[in-house]
């Protein structure tokens, strides 16, 4: 007669079998080892993940709280296949890795999310445009340009942006043409032109989907663009719009990130027109700038929910617990070199801020150095608040 179970032996019996791990909970592999993956190997290990993070650069920011780096380049198929076998699911904090590869792995039985055949997708920013479009999914006007002639450009008609349809990251690779004595601004290679929207507000929603297709959103949240870079520069949440445009907002994050069929985190970034209409701008199948604030300001920050749905775990709530507002620390202008941070204690000592430092050891000009994000009782406190940070808090770039 076999022996009586324990009570705590009965307990672990009645639990199934896909809700019991060993440790570690998975290994988990991140091509690019920069902020992103930083903050994502942070909260993978908070989950009992093991992470190991590819990047060229020996010292990468996330290569310095991962379990390990393995040092190589992207485009090497031996170091992102030594990466991946050593992983049970890989994903990114860059969409510009070479997806060809990505898919011969895949079909050597090694697991990527998001899918190797989504980021070769999204890495061409024109089907971005005509998946939008094939959904039924609202986006301004655009079409394809041949390549280096300016009679593309007139055709479509001034003013418009021209964008590469790859490469182009943080604002590059997008110019504006107002006009005929604009054209020697016109990029040259592959490119497609876009309507110049009169745009209200610049807006972004964080998605998280499952493998298993739950979905999640985080709140709507308004962007302010630095017009030397084009990079975010502050970030307000919640948005500070009509309770209409924020429902729309989200169920237009919503249905992109399906449309795609993407699992874990896609930031999708839009635009509110002057006349009141969302149009869709790009998405990004990974966790986003707009979503840093969700650190503090969220009840699941967007670094643990992607990894909550790429392991196909319960995705967390997403309510925002207080206003809150960002600001990214981009080194300032000035030489390269060894990074020095000034004014943290003036920083620190302002109420609600949270400093986050990326851990990259060489400063140059507009470099994404870190973040800080504030919370205050109110939207407009808080932008108050991270302002006062702003005056005080520098990275700059010494001998």
């Amino acid at each position: 007669m076999p022996k009586p179970l324990g009570t705590d032996a009965r307990k672990r019996e009645q639990l199934s079998s896909q809700d019991r791990f060993a440790w570690p909970l998975a290994r988990v592999g991140i091509l690019g080892g920069g902020q992103l993956a930083r903050m994502m190997t942070k909260k993978a290990k908070k989950l009992g993940c093991w992470v190991s993070v590819l990047d060229p650069d020996a010292s990468a920011p996330a290569g310095q709280v991962a379990a390990e780096q393995v040092v190589g380049s992207f485009d090497d198929i031996e170091a992102l296949r030594t990466l991946a076998a050593r992983c049970d699911v890989v994903t990114f904090d860059t969409e510009h890795v070479d997806a060809s590869l990505l898919l011969k792995l895949e079909a050597e039985g090694h697991r990527f999310f998001p899918s190797p055949s989504l980021l070769a997708l999204v890495q061409d920013k024109l089907e971005q445009k005509q998946v939008f479009l094939a959904h039924g999914l609202p986006t301004s006007r655009f079409a394809a340009l041949p390549a280096d002639t300016p009679a593309g450009l007139r055709a479509f008609g001034f003013p418009l942006v021209q964008k590469a349809r790859r490469g182009g990251y943080d604002g590059r690779g997008v110019v504006v043409i107002r006009g005929e004595e604009q054209l020697s601004r016109a990029l040259k290679g592959a490119t497609y032109a876009e309507e110049l929207v009169d745009i209200e507000k610049e807006l972004a929603v964080i998605v998280a989907r499952s493998v298993s297709g739950e979905v999640r959103s985080f709140p709507l949240v308004e962007m302010v663009f630095d017009p030397r870079s084009h990079q975010l520069d502050t970030l307000l949440a919640p948005a500070a719009v009509p309770y209409e445009v924020f429902d729309a907002a989200q169920a237009l994050a919503k249905k992109t990130v399906e449309a795609f069929g993407a699992v874990g985190v896609v930031g999708v970034e839009m635009f509110l027109t002057k006349t009141g209409q969302l149009l869709l701008n790009e998405i990004a199948p990974r966790p986003h700038n707009s979503g840093h604030y969700t650190l503090e300001a969220c009840v699941t920050c967007q670094f643990e929910q992607h990894f909550r749905a790429i392991l196909d775990l319960p995705l967390g709530r997403t309510d925002q617990l207080q206003p809150a507002a960002m600001i990214n620390l981009v080194g300032e202008s000035g030489p390269r070199g060894s990074a020095e941070v000034v004014g943290l204690r003036a920083a620190l000592a302002v109420p609600g801020a949270s400093v986050h430092i990326y851990g990259k050891s060489e400063s140059w000009p507009m470099r994404k150095m870190g973040h800080v994000t504030v919370l205050a009782p109110t939207l407009d406190e808080a932008s108050a608040r991270v302002a006062a940070v702003r005056k005080v808090l520098r990275i700059y770039g010494g001998d």
